[in-house]
């Protein structure tokens, strides 16, 4: 269904409330996703992303009842990922005529994706559309935020930045608006989804709201791919990427641990306390990375000054899902945090060992010493751990 936006700009996209993972099995929507589309009505009616292909035909069908499709001039794919362009063969098939504005990397992914040899009309960073009444749309290619081929669309006139990924979250809501929604959970699916996914591109993020920032155009609305379009106080937005792009932390630990026989979640509880005891503002989060989304682990992480990370040595190495989020960890690449290795063990004992090499390859600044106990943890192991968590909070 149509849903108005701005002047002659209309949301045409689709909310998916049943969606709880995404990339694969890679990301937690524990809240949903939208998939957002736009279309600008003006002397010319141009298509700005389109949706995921499981909701192509439904998507070209209601453009068809709105009286859209044989209206449009032409279509924008602002980025070639699937969950943006996955529509594309299906309007094309339709309307083969419409040429497809995109950068020159877009049309190497859609072409890989798709195999189809559309009517592409590679832009770059300054090229516009004349689309009547004295407006234009204005592209700004934004390299690595978070593909190769990303780029935003500027409406002139009524001040509309197109920022496909960016600025967005995964936030399913029939109120389209960000001062209409709940805002704690907003922000929740904010961090999340910069934590998650833009976190290893900071150093660009802050680059291109630089540059755009540069350019001194009004922004009114920012209306983005997934979630809510920011119209109320827009830039709020952009205000909570540049920090967040700026190796941020809060006065805040994470502790991250799996367990066998539960000796490795008594020694992460006592550096809790142990942390507490030391710096009782600061917040601590424990997670037992075996039992919860790891996402939001990765969040708390984000959020963090340091981490703790820990496991029981299991064949001279580390448990799989405490491996398992550390490779994602080393993915993202984090600075400026602390850490330290924490474990028990029966035979040979390398856990701590091992988990201090991955903290270091990951890029955290190590604090050496951490908790390393035999068999079940006694009165004198815990003690010790709740010792290495003061000590720990007084190093950060």
């Amino acid at each position: 269904m149509k849903k108005h936006v701005a002047a002659n700009v209309s949301w045409v996209g689709k909310i998916d409330w049943e969606l709880k993972k995404f990339h694969g099995e890679e990301y937690s929507t524990h809240r949903g996703s939208s998939y957002n589309s736009y279309v600008v009505e003006e002397g010319k009616t141009v298509l700005i992303d389109t949706v995921w292909m499981p909701f192509a035909k439904e998507f070209v069908d209601n453009l068809e009842a709105e009286g859209l499709l044989a209206k449009l001039d032409a279509v924008i794919a602002n980025h070639g990922e699937i969950d943006h362009s996955g529509a594309l063969p299906e309007l094309l098939s339709r309307r083969p005529d419409l040429p497809v504005y995109c950068t020159a990397n877009a049309v190497k992914s859609l072409k890989g994706q798709y195999h189809a040899d559309w009517d592409f009309k590679v832009v770059k960073t300054g090229d516009s559309i004349d689309v009547g009444n004295g407006k234009s749309l204005v592209f700004v290619e934004a390299p690595m935020l978070h593909w190769p081929d990303s780029m935003f669309t500027y409406l002139t006139g009524d001040a509309i930045l197109f920022s496909n990924d960016a600025f967005g979250q995964h936030y399913a809501s029939e109120l389209l608006f960000n001062d209409l929604v709940d805002q704690a959970e907003l922000m929740q699916e904010c961090v999340k989804y910069y934590a998650n996914i833009l976190t290893p591109f900071s150093p660009l993020v802050k680059a291109k709201i630089e540059e755009v920032v540069g350019m001194k155009l009004p922004v009114n609305a920012i209306a983005t791919s997934h979630g809510v379009i920011w119209r109320k106080d827009p830039l709020q937005i952009v205000t909570k990427y540049m920090e967040w792009a700026q190796d941020y932390k809060e006065d805040r630990v994470t502790i991250m641990y799996d367990t066998m026989w539960n000796g490795t979640r008594r020694l992460a509880e006592e550096l809790a306390k142990g942390i507490v005891d030391a710096s009782p503002s600061t917040q601590v989060v424990v997670h037992n990375v075996a039992r919860t989304d790891k996402n939001d682990i990765i969040t708390d992480v984000f959020r963090s000054k340091a981490i703790l990370a820990g496991s029981p040595t299991v064949n001279k190495g580390v448990l799989s899902a405490l491996a398992g989020i550390m490779e994602e960890i080393k993915g993202l690449k984090f600075k400026g945090k602390k850490a330290a290795a924490f474990g028990t063990y029966g035979w040979s004992g390398e856990s701590p060992k091992v988990i201090s090499e991955l903290l270091k390859e990951s890029g955290f600044d190590l604090v050496e010493g951490g908790p390393k106990a035999l068999w079940m943890p006694d009165d004198k192991a815990l003690e010790a751990a709740r010792e290495f968590g003061r000590a720990f909070a007084k190093a950060l």
